[in-house]
């Protein structure tokens, strides 16, 4: 349900998280390409079919087949490893836009992941702790990722030493 009365707090977002991931900068931007893209699944395991083109003006989208789908964002800047931006409506189906920042810093013990999601539009009240919650999950499966593929990199080294 849309607000009757619209101010600036019901008309914008600001989902602010980081994540702290023990890997190399590389190995958690690749973990985030892979998890916001072929790897974005549903909370039950179930593929979203997500792609994104990871360069600046390309699409993150997700592809339903046979010329279907929904357009989430373009890359509005990416600087491998520390960089990862995208505006556009994302999953909204009402009047929606949004900026979608990552930026990766090397820290003690791996990497660190500052997310900004900010936005402008209407955004029905019941949709927001949805929101929170869902990046959390993604958050979440970027981490684990990025830290199995660490550490499988770390075993195979060991093992040819």
């Amino acid at each position: 349900m849309i607000p009757t009365e619209q101010t600036l707090e019901n008309l914008t977002l600001t989902i602010n998280q980081e994540i702290h991931v023990q890997a190399s900068l590389d190995i958690t931007f690749a973990a985030l390409l892979e998890q916001l893209g072929p790897g974005n699944e549903t909370p039950d395991g179930k593929s979203l079919n997500m792609r994104i083109e990871p360069w600046p003006g390309g699409r993150w989208y997700r592809d339903l087949g046979d010329g279907n789908g929904h357009f989430w964002a373009n890359v509005q800047a990416i600087k491998r490893p520390t960089l990862l931006e995208f505006a556009g409506p994302l999953f909204a189906s009402f009047p929606f836009v949004s900026n979608v920042q990552y930026r990766l810093s090397e820290v003690d013990g791996g990497t660190l992941i500052s997310f900004r999601h900010t936005a402008l539009g209407f955004v029905p009240e019941e949709h927001r702790p949805g929101m929170h919650k869902g990046w959390s999950l993604m958050h979440d499966r970027v981490r684990k990722h990025a830290e199995a593929s660490g550490q499988q990199l770390a075993s195979q080294s060991a093992n040819r030493g």
